[in-house]
């Protein structure tokens, strides 16, 4: 399997629905690097990675709010398209398997040592846990 793990900001709200009688939250995690070019200038490059996750358990999504910091692992998809400018583009999506709260929002750092949710998804379910930050780094 290939893993994607990102570690970013959620651009909205997420939205709970019930697809076939099983749930999915569904939510978009923004990551922005900041770099210099070759000239010296600073740039920026924000990649948006839109996230399903499907689970038994949506208590989490009333966390899941714009502007939260978010740690979230799973399986990527890319997805080719023609946009209305007829020009190719492509969207990045991920199969959540656990998602993490880390705290902060609207640009905030994560706390180290603040209390987060932590839920992981597995073929019976997932589980959801409170539990320092410090404990759950997947390093």
């Amino acid at each position: 399997m290939i893993k994607l793990q990102i570690v970013g900001n959620l651009g909205k709200d997420c939205i709970v629905k019930e697809v076939n009688g099983k749930n999915v939250i569904n939510f978009s995690v923004a990551h922005t690097e900041r770099f210099k070019d070759s000239q010296g200038n600073q740039k920026e490059r924000t990649t948006w990675v839109e996230c399903a996750y499907w689970t038994d358990k949506t208590a989490v999504a009333q966390y899941l709010t714009k502007g939260k910091t978010v740690y979230a692992e799973g399986a990527p998809e890319a997805e080719a398209y023609m946009n209305k400018d007829n020009q190719a583009a492509a969207t990045l999506r991920m199969r959540v398997q656990s998602v993490q709260l880390l705290g902060g929002s609207g640009g905030e750092a994560p706390r180290t040592g603040s209390t987060s949710v932590t839920t992981s998804g597995s073929s019976s379910g997932s589980v959801a846990s409170e539990s320092p930050v410090a404990d759950d780094l997947p390093f």
